[in-house]
């Protein structure tokens, strides 16, 4: 098998429940050997987080199991002396911390970027934070629900009728990893290049604010406050959702030819010179007259149909699938979006692997989510640690 992109790079995983957690799944689907360094008692919050009770109480909970595959786990408090050195001592080869804890955490353990460094200067440390290590918002809690209320991403959702909304998913805690799993593959470049480590400063509430940037182009430069339009798109029409004769379609008819497509399969040619629709701005402010008249057509036939004759002209369009229709499509299914991995007591679970297929040095999911301090003996050996050492260790609490 080809040489993984991070193939002998160590990662210590200091992170809970799902931003930091993402980070680091992207990292040892690259091939990094990341280490989650997780508390004696129960771990990851995250192993008691699902909707398997079951599950939850043998700290393998499904949001667990979604984010931890290819990793191991040790178990550390690192509130005690000896846990402490133990730490430093795993730090001391490693090549990148990441953890998400409140600014500060680290430091008063007397763990944080300045300590480590004096023992790895070559180190790459990330501090996964809801508002960042500084600034007059530091010090808050916050969960991604927070997030997506503060970042303006729930007040430009909905329609007059429902708003704010939430995204129905976690947003901004994956948009979160992600930005932190691009800074460090950046940071591992550039230490390439110089030796250097560095110190990198997440904060989720920026992570998400670039991702509403045609949003935000409008206001803070044409002067324009969002308008909610549900499922409508803002930057042109026809484009959004119109009922069918059993349910509803998407349709981005974003370009003029893919108008006139649209007029044609529909067999409505009159809208194409009807002066209310002929310019592309015009249809925008019209999109309430045009979408009934659309709609007259397309209540006529099913989506399936539509979908099919739309493509054909190179209209995009598509069905808008349940979430279990989406993951079983035949497209995720060709790209290997979904892997199987066996966990113990389970049998095989079906887990996203990397969704970036690189030619040369594919990732894969190769290991289950670690069960919780299930690499205590193998990491702990490498410092020298025995049974014996490893039993008094436990007995204090420490592991």
């Amino acid at each position: 098998m080809s040489r993984r992109i991070l193939e002998g790079i160590k990662v210590l995983d200091l992170t809970n429940v799902l931003s930091g957690p993402f980070t680091t799944l992207h990292l040892a689907l690259l091939g990094a050997d990341v280490i989650k360094v997780e508390n004696p008692k129960d771990g990851d919050l995250a192993r008691k987080l699902g909707i398997l009770p079951d599950l939850n109480k043998r700290l393998m909970g499904t949001s667990f199991l979604a984010q931890n595959c290819n990793k191991k786990s040790i178990t550390l408090n690192t509130k005690a002396p000896e846990g402490k050195e133990l730490f430093r001592r795993l730090v001391k080869d490693a090549d990148v911390v990441v953890e998400n804890f409140r600014p500060g955490v680290m430091d008063r353990l007397g763990l944080g970027y300045a300590a480590l460094a004096e023992l790895n200067p070559k180190l790459i440390y990330c501090a996964i934070s809801g508002f960042g290590q500084t600034g007059p918002d530091a010090l808050k809690p916050a969960y991604d629900q927070i997030i997506q209320g503060l970042s303006g991403e729930m007040a430009v959702n909905g329609d007059e009728r429902l708003n704010p909304l939430r995204t129905g998913f976690p947003v901004c805690d994956t948009v979160g990893g992600l930005n932190a799993a691009f800074a460090v593959m950046a940071a591992l470049f550039h230490r390439e290049r110089t030796g250097e480590g560095q110190f990198i400063d997440v904060a989720l509430l920026d992570s998400i604010m670039p991702l509403m940037g045609w949003v935000a182009a409008n206001l803070l430069i044409g002067g324009q406050q969002p308008v909610l339009m549900g499922n409508d798109n803002f930057t042109a029409a026809p484009s959004g959702t119109f009922r069918t004769q059993d349910g509803h379609i998407n349709i981005a008819a974003n370009k003029q030819e893919q108008w006139e497509a649209v007029c044609d399969v529909l067999e409505v040619p009159e809208l194409k010179t009807d002066p209310r629709f002929q310019e592309r701005d015009t249809r925008k402010q019209n999109r309430k007259a045009l979408t009934p008249l659309l709609e007259a057509r397309l209540t006529q036939k099913p989506t399936g149909f539509w979908v099919e004759e739309l493509n054909a002209k190179d209209v995009p369009s598509g069905e808008i699938l349940d979430l279990e229709a989406a993951l079983r499509q035949p497209q995720i299914q060709h790209r290997g979006v979904l892997q199987k991995v066996p966990v113990a007591g389970l049998g095989d679970v079906e887990v996203f692997g990397l969704t970036a297929l690189f030619g040369k040095t594919p990732g894969t999911v190769d290991t289950p989510p670690p069960t919780l301090g299930e690499h205590n003996a193998e990491v702990y050996a490498a410092l020298g640690l025995g049974a014996s050492d490893l039993a008094e260790l436990k007995s204090k609490g420490v592991i």
